[in-house]
């Protein structure tokens, strides 16, 4: 049956950020709902901000398209360009290849919940446009791996 059970899905919070960059994202959880459903094509999460989180840091996808709902609660979409405050029912779209970082930063002193879509692209690199962040992430055939900007691994 295509119903997924919310409840059986389990809560992911972890990173693959190195430890520099990790902290950004702590307060952060994800319920995978695409993965329980067995999609291959796009992935779809439930993403959960706490107060202070935020959601990556400020990137930007070279291959791959992105979309969020915030479903309640309210967050700041920061980019390069600038930033504005997105509430419940509010949406916002990231274009393949279109070179604005960003991200979603929980300011209030409430959860914030959002509705996570991402395309799934066979091989991607997301540029974090953040100066004082040197990194890069790349995924191969062997999967992901992050680097500095250039080019040695971390």
């Amino acid at each position: 049956m295509p119903k997924i059970d919310l409840d059986t899905v389990p809560v992911f919070t972890g990173t693959g950020y190195p430890p520099p960059y990790a902290g950004a994202v702590s307060g952060r959880s994800r319920k995978r709902i695409g993965d329980a459903g067995g999609l291959t094509q796009y992935g779809v999460n439930i993403c959960t901000l706490k107060p202070g989180a935020a959601s990556a840091q400020r990137h930007w996808h070279l291959n791959e398209d992105e979309f969020v709902y915030i479903l309640s609660g309210e967050a700041f979409l920061v980019e390069d360009c600038g930033e504005v405050l997105l509430k419940a029912g509010d949406a916002a779209a990231f274009p393949a290849g279109a070179a604005n970082g960003h991200h979603l930063v929980n300011r209030s002193g409430a959860v914030t919940v959002f509705l996570e879509v991402g395309s799934r692209a066979a091989t991607e690199t997301v540029e974090y446009t953040d100066p004082s962040v040197d990194m890069r992430a790349v995924k191969g055939e062997n999967g992901w791996r992050y680097e500095r900007k250039d080019g040695r691994v971390w």
